[in-house]
């Protein structure tokens, strides 16, 4: 599907699952290079920027993160002196904002004033990173709720939550993992290409990505401590568990074996009625009351 919208004489042209014919069409238009118009056909797992006479091409990919995982969705840019093509392969929710929600008028008066197309790509690229702010925010409050459950007693419950969480910590991060090359070398690409005035906004770029990776790595060390924290309840838990059972076979095991021997099909001469009964009874609760009191006087209970 192929949207276009000119203002101010930039062109945006949104690509999304674009077919052969589309491609052969904006190629020619543009005069795009044979191998671009070869990549914008097909998905990779590739990042990277590249620089022609007439343009440049970055592939990148973004993380968007829905309930339960973090998706890798691919974004092509084809950033031209008046033009700017975007190809992606799904539905990308801050670029589909852009085009319907907001209106991409309000996406080029931010660019009023400015006279090429890679401003559109700056601002579009704020967009897309604000996006994915947005999710690490999501991601955070959901770390919250896990300390506050984990301090709760819930701690058997928190074990697959925080397994799940960090798998979409890992997807995000393997989603924007070759970003901080890509920029560098956008930096130096677009000061050639459009001169040195838009160097401060190339490295803008930069600067919103690494706030996304400081965010990032901080929400993985906080996983990685409430991981550790909750380890450490539930091991103590089970070492309380286990220590209690390990006092109660202390605590039965002499009566057991009390009631063991005077359980044998053999004669006691000392027992002759219902009152020697009770009275055997009574000192094996006796020894069991005595060895519960010095259990928990030595405080193992």
């Amino acid at each position: 599907m192929l949207s276009r919208h000119t203002y101010n004489k930039i062109t945006w042209i949104d690509l999304e699952s674009p077919t052969e014919a589309e491609i052969s069409s904006i190629a020619k238009e543009y005069t795009l290079p044979n191998l671009v118009a070869e990549e914008l056909l097909e998905k990779t797992t590739r990042s990277k920027v590249d620089r022609y006479d007439n343009l440049v091409y970055l592939i990148l990919h973004f993380p968007i993160i829905t309930k339960n995982k973090t998706a890798d969705r691919e974004v092509d840019f084809v950033i031209g002196k008046d033009f700017l093509i975007t190809t992606r392969y799904q539905s990308i929710e801050p670029i589909v904002e852009a085009l319907h929600s907001f209106g991409v008028e309000s996406l080029f008066k931010k660019n009023a004033g400015d006279d090429h197309a890679g401003f559109l790509f700056y601002h579009l690229m704020r967009e897309l990173y604000n996006h994915a702010g947005t999710g690490l925010d999501e991601l955070n409050r959901a770390l919250v709720q896990v300390e506050h459950r984990i301090f709760q007693g819930q701690e058997g419950e928190m074990v697959e939550v925080i397994s799940q969480l960090n798998r979409r910590i890992v997807d995000f991060k393997q989603a924007i993992r070759f970003h901080a090359e890509v920029l560098r070398s956008f930096e130096t690409t677009s000061q050639e290409f459009f001169g040195p005035e838009f160097a401060y906004y190339a490295r803008s770029i930069t600067g919103d990505y690494g706030k996304i990776q400081n965010t990032l790595d901080g929400h993985k060390e906080i996983l990685n401590d409430l991981r550790d924290t909750n380890d450490s309840l539930l091991s103590h838990k089970m070492n309380q568990a286990m220590r209690t059972l390990t006092v109660m076979n202390f605590v039965f095991l002499p009566l057991t074996l009390i009631a063991g021997v005077f359980g044998m099909n053999a004669e006691i001469l000392f027992i002759h009625n219902f009152a020697d009964f009770v009275i055997i009874l009574g000192c094996m609760l006796l020894v069991g009351f005595l060895m519960f009191r010095y259990f928990r006087k030595k405080r193992w209970i």
